[in-house]
C-alpha cells in the first residue's frame, strides 16, 4: 500500500485551485424544468426525497451551487446529508453528466463518469446484451442496485460463458430509461448491513425524476469511425401535477444500434467471416411512470413507479466452414443467437411523518425479467443423420427471474441529553420471494449433439426454483460531541435455501475544521448464491472445442467433486479524509480493503474423457467431431478467498472566469488490486481453480483508472474534454493452435498495456430551449493490444474478451439534440 499512499500525496499536490470540478447546476437535464422539493425527512427505505409539496421552476433560473450542497440519502437510513458530509464515499452523477457522454446505454455512460466503475470490454453470446457494472474491481453480483431506495430485480439472462463474470445474473441497468433519471448516487463502500445481500462492493441508487411540470427530449445519432454500429436514440419525459400536492412523471426511451465487428480475416477461408468481437445488434424500448400524491390531508403520501423494457438482440457466433454442412450451407455458415426480453417492475408505497412519533414507509415491489433465446442460420447434425433433414432455426431456451419484495421501515430523531445532536434511529423488516425458471427448447435443439454453437436446453435440465428471504435491520446515527458523527447498523437475514447471515457496520466521521475531516468504516457483508448459480447447466460448442456447464447440485457435478454452494462473506475496512481548503474545491481520498471468503466462481475445471462423461450424464451429447482433449466441464463453487485493496481520489473545482465564463474541473483516480488468499479443493482433492481462472479473479480489472475532465461554459457555448487512462490488465489465455491448443492446464500470459483515451464534446445553446452538441468518444481511435497468432481462434478473434479495460470498437462520433418545454 506504500505506492498507493505515495500516489495520494502526489495527487493532492496536483489538485491545486486551478484544477478539478464540482460546481454544477442541480438539474435533471440541460435547460429542463427543475423540480425542487422541500424535504421533511428521508424515508427509511433510502428513497430520494420525503413527502413534500412540489414546486417547479426553470432550471436556468437556479444559481450555480457547489456540489457539497447536494443532498443525498444513500448510506444512512432516515437521515439526509450533503455529499461532503457523508460518512462513506458517495458520488453524485446528474442527468447532464450522463447525457454529455454521448452514450445511449446507462452502463456505458456510468463507466465514463466514475473511475470506480467498469464493465467487461466484451461479452459473448447472449451475455453481450446485459450491462453488468463492476465496482472497485469486484463482480457485478457484488454491487446492489436500488431504484429510489428500493431493491431492483436481477436479469434472468445468465452469463453462461467462461471468464471473470461467468454465472453472473446482475441487474441490467440498461432496462431503466435514462429519460427518467434525475441523478444517481454511488456509494463506494460495503452496505450489506444497511441494504442487504449483494452490497459487498457498494450501492448504486438511481433517483427518478419527480417534476410536476415540464419535461425534456433528446435525439442522438452516431456511428463508429469504421462506419458500423450506427446508433440512433430518442427519449423524452414529461411531468404533470396532481393537484397542488402531487405529481405524475413519465418517460420513454427508444434505441437501436447496428452490429459492430472487429474480427480479422479467417485464416481458413481468407475472408472476413467472423462477426464475434463487437457489439450485438439490438433494439430497445423503455418506458416508466413515477408518481407521488398526498392523502388524508397530508398525513400520508401515496407513491410508486412502474418501469417496463423490451429488447430484441442478435449476436453472431463462430463461423462454420463450407465442409461442415455443404448441402445446406455451401459457403459455410455462422449461427445467429436472437433474443427477446421483457423486463418490468412496479413499486407501490405509502409513507408518512408521524406514527407514534416515527416516520414510516410501507411498500411492495414486484419485478421480473423474461428472456427468450432462439437461433437461426444453424443446424443439428445429429438430427440430420437420424431424420434426413434438419431445422435451421431453433427455440433454444427461456429464462424467467422474479423478485417480490415487501418493506416496512421506521425512523425517528430522538433528543437525548448530553448528545450534540438528536439521535437518529431507523429500523425495519423485509420479506423477499425469489424464483428462477428455465424452460426447455425445441426437441431438435437438444437432440443428440444439439444445435450448432449453443445447444438447446433439455427437459431434464429445465425447472423452476423458489426461495424466501426474511430480514430485519436497525440503524443508529449518533453525535456524541459536536464534530463526531458515528453510525451503527446491524442486519439479520434468513434464506430458506442458504441459511442465516448476520452483518454489521460502524462508520464514523470527525470534522476537525469546516475544511478538513477524516472518516472511516468497517463492515461485514455477504452474498447468497443466486438460484441461477445453483441450478444452471448448458453446453457451448465451437467448431473445434466444447465446454459444458454442470448444475452444481447435480449427480454429474458431484461425481467430479462438487458440493452445494454457500454464501460469500466479506469484511470491508476503509478510511479517508475530506478536504475543502478553499471555496468550490473539494478533495476526498479513501483507502479500502475488502476480504471475501468463499467467493462463488466458475471452478472445478475438468477436461478429457471425464468431462465428456459428466456432460453426457446431464443428458447432453458431445459432438463426435470434437476430441475429448478439447472438451471441458465446469460447475460453480465456493472456490477461493480474495483480498482487494485500493485507493480512490476525487477532486472537484470551479473556476470563475467572469466575462469568459466558468470551467468545471474534475479529477478521479481509482487504484485497485486483488490477490488470492485461499484456493479451495473439490472433494477429490483437486484445486478448484486453474491459473486461468485465478487470473479472472485477480488481474482482469485495471490496476488503475484515471479520469480528468474540464467543461468550459461561455455564453451560449460549452466545451467538454475528458482524458481517461485505463491501467494494465492481465489474463492467462488459452492457446488456439499448436501442441497446447485448448489445453485446460497450459496457458500463456497476456497483458493489455495502459492506454490513454480522449473524449470531447462541443455544444451550442441555439435557443433558450434547444441545445445542440457534436462529440466523439475515443477521439483518436485507440484500441487494445492484439493477441499473438497462436492465441487467436482461426486468426480472427484478435482481442482479449475478458479484460475489463477499454473496449475495442475504437472511435465513435455522435450528434445530440436536447430540448426542454
Amino acid at each position: 500500500m506504500s505506492g498507493l499512499l505515495a500516489t495520494t500525496g502526489l495527487s493532492i499536490l496536483w489538485c491545486s485551485p486551478g484544477f478539478a470540478q464540482t460546481v454544477q447546476k442541480p438539474e435533471s437535464s440541460q435547460g429542463s424544468q427543475k423540480t425542487t422539493k422541500v424535504s421533511t425527512h428521508a424515508p427509511g427505505s433510502g428513497a430520494s426525497v420525503a413527502r413534500a409539496r412540489v414546486v417547479s421552476q426553470k432550471a436556468d433560473s437556479v444559481p450555480l451551487h457547489s456540489a457539497n450542497e447536494q443532498i443525498i440519502v444513500t448510506g444512512s437510513r432516515g437521515l439526509a446529508r450533503k455529499v461532503t458530509d457523508s460518512l462513506s464515499p458517495i458520488d453524485v452523477i446528474n442527468a447532464r453528466q450522463l447525457s454529455q457522454t454521448g452514450q445511449g446505454d446507462l452502463g456505458d455512460a456510468l463507466v465514463l463518469t466514475n473511475p470506480s466503475l467498469n464493465m467487461q470490454a466484451h461479452q459473448t453470446d447472449q451475455a453481450a446484451l446485459v450491462s453488468s457494472i463492476r465496482m472497485r474491481g469486484l463482480n457485478p453480483d457484488q454491487v446492489l442496485i436500488l431504484i429510489d431506495g428500493k431493491r431492483r430485480h436481477t436479469t434472468s439472462n445468465i452469463n453462461s460463458d467462461s471468464g471473470p463474470e461467468s454465472g453472473e445474473t446482475p441487474v441490467d441497468i440498461d432496462m431503466i430509461p435514462m429519460s427518467m433519471i434525475d441523478h444517481i448516487e454511488v456509494l463506494r463502500d460495503g452496505a450489506a448491513a444497511q441494504y442487504g445481500s449483494d452490497a459487498i462492493a457498494g450501492v448504486i441508487n438511481i433517483i427518478l425524476k419527480k417534476g410536476a411540470h415540464g419535461g425534456s427530449q433528446q435525439a442522438l445519432a452516431g456511428a463508429t469511425y469504421q462506419g458500423d454500429g450506427f446508433t440512433y436514440q430518442v427519449r423524452g419525459d414529461h411531468g404533470i401535477s396532481l393537484g397542488d400536492d402531487g405529481f405524475l412523471h413519465f418517460g420513454l426511451d427508444f434505441k437501436h444500434n447496428d452490429l459492430t465487428s472487429r474480427d480479422a480475416i479467417d485464416n481458413r477461408t481468407g475472408r472476413k467471416d467472423f462477426n464475434q468481437e463487437g457489439e450485438p445488434d439490438q433494439t430497445r424500448v423503455n418506458v416508466a411512470i413515477n408518481w407521488g400524491k398526498d392523502l388524508f390531508g397530508g398525513a400520508a403520501n401515496f407513491y410508486g413507479n412502474v418501469i417496463y423494457g423490451h429488447r430484441h438482440g442478435e449476436s453472431p457466433q463462430y463461423f462454420r466452414v463450407a465442409s461442415t454442412l455443404p448441402s445446406y450451407y455451401p459457403s459455410g455458415f455462422a449461427p445467429v443467437d436472437t433474443s427477446d426480453e421483457d423486463d418490468y417492475a412496479a413499486t407501490v408505497g405509502l409513507k408518512g411523518d408521524n406514527f407514534l412519533g416515527f416516520g414510516w414507509d410501507i411498500s411492495t415491489t414486484y419485478g421480473a425479467d423474461n428472456f427468450h433465446l432462439r437461433q437461426h442460420d444453424s443446424a443439428n447434425l445429429s438430427y440430420l443423420a437420424t431424420y434426413g433433414w434438419t431445422p435451421t432455426s431453433f427455440n433454444l431456451r427461456s429464462f424467467q427471474s422474479t423478485q417480490w419484495t415487501n418493506n416496512l421501515d421506521f425512523h425517528r430523531a430522538i433528543h437525548v441529553p448530553l448528545l450534540a445532536a438528536p439521535l437518529h434511529l431507523a429500523f425495519g423488516a423485509e420479506h423477499r420471494m425469489e424464483s428462477y425458471t428455465m424452460t426447455a427448447g425445441d426437441y431438435a435443439s437438444y437432440y443428440g449433439s444439439g444445435s450448432q454453437a449453443l445447444v438447446g436446453l433439455s427437459p431434464s435440465n429445465a425447472g423452476s426454483w423458489y426461495r424466501d428471504v426474511y430480514a430485519g435491520y436497525v440503524d443508529v446515527d449518533v453525535k456524541p460531541v459536536k464534530r463526531l458523527d458515528i453510525d451503527f447498523a446491524g442486519r439479520f437475514e434468513h434464506y430458506t435455501d442458504a441459511g442465516n447471515a448476520e452483518t454489521g457496520k460502524i462508520a464514523a466521521r470527525y470534522d476537525f475544521t469546516k475544511w478538513f475531516a477524516i472518516r472511516g468504516a468497517i463492515n461485514t457483508g455477504f452474498r447468497a448464491p443466486t438460484l441461477a448459480e445453483e441450478h444452471y447447466s448448458t453446453l457451448g460448442v465451437a467448431p473445434t472445442y466444447a465446454g459444458g456447464q454442470l448444475a452444481v447440485n447435480s449427480a454429474a457435478a458431484a461425481a467430479l467433486g462438487a458440493i452445494p454452494l454457500k454464501p460469500e462473506f466479506s469484511t470491508n475496512a476503509s478510511g479517508g479524509f475530506v478536504l475543502r481548503p478553499i471555496k468550490n474545491l473539494n478533495i476526498t481520498t479513501d483507502v479500502y480493503q475488502i476480504n471475501i471468503r468463499d467467493r462463488i466462481i466458475n471452478g472445478g475445471s475438468y477436461s478429457g474423457q471425464q468431462a465428456v462423461d459428466a456432460i453426457e450424464q446431464m443428458g447432453i451429447q458431445v459432438p463426435s467431431t470434437i476430441a475429448p482433449s478439447s472438451v471441458t466441464a465446469h460447475y460453480y463453487s465456493n472456490g477461493a478467498s480474495t483480498r482487494t485493496q485500493g485507493l480512490d481520489i476525487v477532486a472537484n473545482y470551479l473556476t470563475d472566469l467572469h466575462q469568459m465564463g466558468t470551467i468545471n474541473w474534475d479529477l478521479g483516480i481509482s487504484l485497485n488490486r486483488t490477490r488470492l488468499t485461499h484456493l479451495g479443493n473439490d472433494t477429490n482433492g483437486n484445486p478448484l481453480l486453474t491459473a486461468q481462472t485465478i487470473s479472472y479473479l485477480t488481474t482482469t480489472s485495471p490496476r488503475s483508472k484515471i479520469m480528468m475532465s474540464a467543461r468550459w461554459k461561455y455564453r451560449n457555448f460549452d466545451v467538454f474534454v475528458q482524458e481517461m487512462r485505463w491501467g494494465e490488465t492481465k489474463d492467462m489465455k488459452s492457446y488456439r493452435t499448436g501442441p497446447y491448443a485448448n489445453s485446460n492446464s497450459v496457458f500463456y500470459p497476456f497483458a493489455n498495456t495502459p492506454v490513454w483515451v480522449t473524449n470531447a464534446e462541443f455544444g451550442y445553446q441555439a435557443t433558450h430551449k434547444i441545445h445542440i452538441a457534436v462529440g466523439a468518444n475515443n477521439l483518436f481511435d485507440m484500441k487494445p493490444r492484439r493477441l499473438p497468432a497462436d492465441g487467436t481462434y482461426a486468426g480472427a478473434e484478435i482481442y482479449d474478451d475478458y479484460s475489463n479495460q477499454m473496449g475495442y470498437n475504437g472511435g465513435y462520433y455522435y450528434l445530440r439534440l436536447n430540448s426542454t418545454f
